[in-house]
């Protein structure tokens, strides 16, 4: 038989252990596909002590990544530690430096590191594998790297955040505030204490930069993401997105054109018949619009032991079997230097709530505003009068410029019949 594959994993928390979990409850099957076995023989992380849930007794043991990622008898390294920087990215170049070949889950390592880290991985030879890194166990980075790789990608547009997806699908389902659902998501362990990396879009924005380069074959650029998160969002909007025939969900969304490309992360409004609309609770989805193939949709779970460790193990498959495809799906020197879009520069169709004062002339106020800035009104709700008291107002737009936008809406801010910070949200086709 040919010799087994031996593997060093770095980070024994929740993947870690569902890597060691699946290769060694799939390990017939494994070995089938990958021509031979994958065995780990080298772990590390931070507390021996700790019970996983998976053996672990029998395997060489390093309290230092760096260490592990240059120890020998492994040609393959797997980091599980995470983050973009410190012991992760060290461990990562470290073991690239040895000639080794590494899979990661690190989405923040490969979004801000990515072409530094592929650059290294060409010059020695060795593979650069992340199909973990982005939508857990849904293979995009395999979608869009090789099963679209005869297609110009025009468009990547998805939901990337399982616990974001999470509270927007209680809160529309419930009715409850934002502050509330999230409680109970840290409760339930689908946010974390500190939830800001998810909530304020940040996670989604690694993942997106990511599919970004993958698919206008550019080098990756987390810098030119732009970012919203979710924490302006309330139970109000989510009734009046209901009424209107939409759905709000947070979106990473990048699409190419011939002014170059736009990647962006916010509250979107989806029509409620949308494919994305109706991906619910922790799932993740992703829409690639490609010239030849149309659209393709990819849903699943995007998080957790079991869909991500199925990713990382299908990278050592590949691995395995001596599979090898350029990190970025072309080498590194014929990607194209594709300038990227500021957010300014984005046109489309707006949702805007205002919290006024129920009194003559506000509503002329506020449209003569629009109308100097070029701002045409697609629709307005107004529900119930309250005389002298503040009442919500809903105006959508037709498809204008943000610059424009923006605008507009700090003149409306400064208007002293509008009592609080305007919502703004974008409304997405699709």
């Amino acid at each position: 038989m040919t010799h087994p594959l031996a593997v060093a994993v770095a980070g024994l928390g929740t993947v870690g252990a569902g890597v060691l979990t699946v290769l060694r409850d799939n390990a017939e099957l494994i070995a089938a596909r990958a021509g031979r076995p994958i065995v780990v023989t080298a772990v590390g992380a931070r507390d021996r002590g700790r019970d996983r849930g998976v053996p672990v007794s029998g395997l060489r043991w390093y309290d230092d990544p760096v260490a592990l990622a240059r120890a020998s008898g492994a040609e393959v390294f797997v980091e599980l530690i995470g983050g973009s920087d410190g012991p992760a990215r060290a461990a990562v170049q470290a073991a690239i430096e040895a000639g080794k070949h590494v899979v990661t889950a690190n989405k923040a390592l490969i979004a801000v590191h990515g072409a530094e880290l592929a650059h290294m991985a060409e010059e020695r030879g060795v593979t650069l594998a992340f199909e973990a890194a982005v939508a857990g166990g849904i293979p995009v980075i395999k979608a869009l790297r090789e099963g679209l790789a005869a297609n110009r990608v025009r468009r990547v547009a998805g939901i990337l955040n399982g616990t974001c997806n999470y509270i927007l699908t209680a809160m529309t389902e419930h009715g409850r505030e934002f502050g509330d659902v999230l409680a109970d998501a840290q409760r339930l362990g689908y946010a974390e204490a500190d939830p800001s990396f998810d909530i304020d879009g940040v996670d989604a924005a690694h993942k997106l930069a990511i599919l970004c380069a993958l698919a206008f074959g550019r080098p990756v650029e987390f810098d030119a993401v732009h970012v919203d998160g979710i924490r302006g969002v309330s139970a109000l909007d989510i009734t009046f997105a209901r009424e209107l025939g939409y759905r709000i969900k947070l979106l990473g969304i990048a699409s190419q054109s011939e002014r170059g490309i736009e990647a962006r992360v916010h509250p979107c409004m989806v029509p409620a018949a949308a494919s994305l609309a109706r991906v619910d609770g922790v799932f993740n989805a992703v829409v690639i619009e490609g010239d030849f193939v149309g659209q393709v949709v990819l849903q699943g779970r995007g998080a957790g032991a079991g869909p991500t460790a199925s990713a990382v193990v299908a990278d050592l498959i590949d691995i395995a079997r001596g599979r090898a495809t350029p990190v970025w799906g072309a080498a590194s020197g014929s990607l194209a230097a594709v300038p990227s879009l500021p957010m300014t520069a984005h046109s489309g169709a707006y949702y805007l709530r205002l919290m006024v004062v129920d009194r003559p002339g506000v509503i002329a106020d506020v449209t003569a505003i629009l109308r100097d800035h070029r701002i045409s009104l697609e629709s307005m709700l107004q529900r119930g009068r309250a005389p002298g008291e503040a009442v919500p107002v809903v105006l959508t737009t037709h498809d204008t410029g943000e610059g424009a936008m923006r605008a507009a809406l700090e003149q409306v801010a400064g208007l002293d019949a509008v009592l609080e910070s305007p919502t703004l949200i974008r409304i997405e086709p699709a």
